[in-house]
């Protein structure tokens, strides 16, 4: 019976973050194909996108510059969600980035378009806003142990010393 409950525990160790791992992949790559997206379009700003009301601190920029730092940000923070490397700081800088995204482009609907994708009247925040959910868990629970986190973490954590 001992045996049994050991194998359960270290089977439950094993699958304990794989929900997280695959939170991390799936809005990684999301990211990492928007940026790529953008900065494969080059500049200047689309005039689409240079038209948009831009929330503080971003309405400060020029929008070639709200253009390539938005690429740049899902690029980088997108790759860095994937490898799972500083994962609570890329899953926080694309939330901002979603919430930016959300504020000049998803918003077309109001709250009313919480469950709308992209409809005749506008777009919708659905999408940005499962995106928000999967990178908050990301910010609350960290990147599981299938992360370079963790494996950062282990790396300087202290050996114990035989006895």
């Amino acid at each position: 019976m001992t045996s049994w409950l050991i194998w359960r525990e270290k089977a439950h160790e094993r699958v304990q973050d794989l929900g997280l791992l695959a939170l991390r992949l799936w809005a990684g790559q999301e990211f990492l194909w928007a940026g790529y997206t953008k900065l494969s379009a080059g500049l200047p700003a689309p005039d689409w996108f240079a038209g948009l009301n831009f929330p503080f601190p971003n309405h400060l920029l020029p929008p070639d510059l709200n253009w390539v730092a938005a690429g740049v940000g899902e690029l980088v923070l997108g790759l860095a969600l994937v490898l799972g490397l500083w994962s609570r700081w890329a899953a926080l800088g694309l939330l901002f980035i979603t919430y930016v995204a959300v504020y000049t482009v998803h918003f077309d609907l109001g709250w009313s378009g919480w469950n709308q994708i992209d409809t005749e009247a506008g777009l919708g925040f659905k999408v940005p806003l499962m995106l928000g959910l999967m990178l908050l868990t990301i910010c609350t629970q960290g990147g599981g142990q299938y992360a370079l986190d963790a494996w950062r973490g282990r790396a300087r954590r202290p050996h114990p010393r035989p006895a």
